[in-house]
């Protein structure tokens, strides 16, 4: 009988708290993948944490983004460079300048953005196309998605 009684209880447990199970807690990451398969090579990955800023203010949420083997931008067109892309769909969005390091044949491209507010739900994070000139963004080549990236309590 105490069998029983303790395996419903661990059950409701599991029904009863199923976000808990799906919500991934901060800092959390993500795999970007290139949104043409035929580049095959490239790959990325967004990593997502709360960052403490000087002057001492409210800590702020930092999306940071490193992609590899990807092909020059001026291969594409029009272009010069990549951007970090992210948003919450309908909500807000953010962008920033992703550096290339001095690596000869194929520069790693990193870059971040630290003042984000929002709560992270459902955003998606791009590494896109850009012309620094005309600052035009172009088309996606890697894209990833987070469900739920959420503080952890201390």
């Amino acid at each position: 009988m105490k069998k029983l009684i303790l395996v419903m209880f661990l059950s409701m447990i599991v029904i009863a708290y199923p976000t808990e199970t799906n919500a991934s807690k901060m800092p959390c990451s993500l795999t970007l993948e290139p949104v043409d398969k035929k580049l095959k090579n490239a790959k990325g990955v967004g990593l997502i944490y709360k960052v403490q800023l000087n002057p001492p203010s409210f800590a702020r949420t930092n999306i940071s983004i490193l992609a590899v083997h990807l092909p020059n931008p001026s291969s594409f067109g029009n272009y010069d460079g990549y951007e970090g892309f992210s948003s919450i769909p309908n909500e807000i969005s953010w962008r920033f300048k992703l550096y290339p390091t001095a690596e000869e044949d194929s520069p790693t491209w990193a870059g971040r953005f630290d003042l984000i507010t929002a709560e992270m739900r459902n955003v998606k994070v791009e590494v896109r196309l850009s012309n620094s000139k005309t600052q035009k963004l172009g088309p996606a080549i890697l894209r990833g998605n987070l469900k739920s990236c959420e503080e952890r309590e201390e």
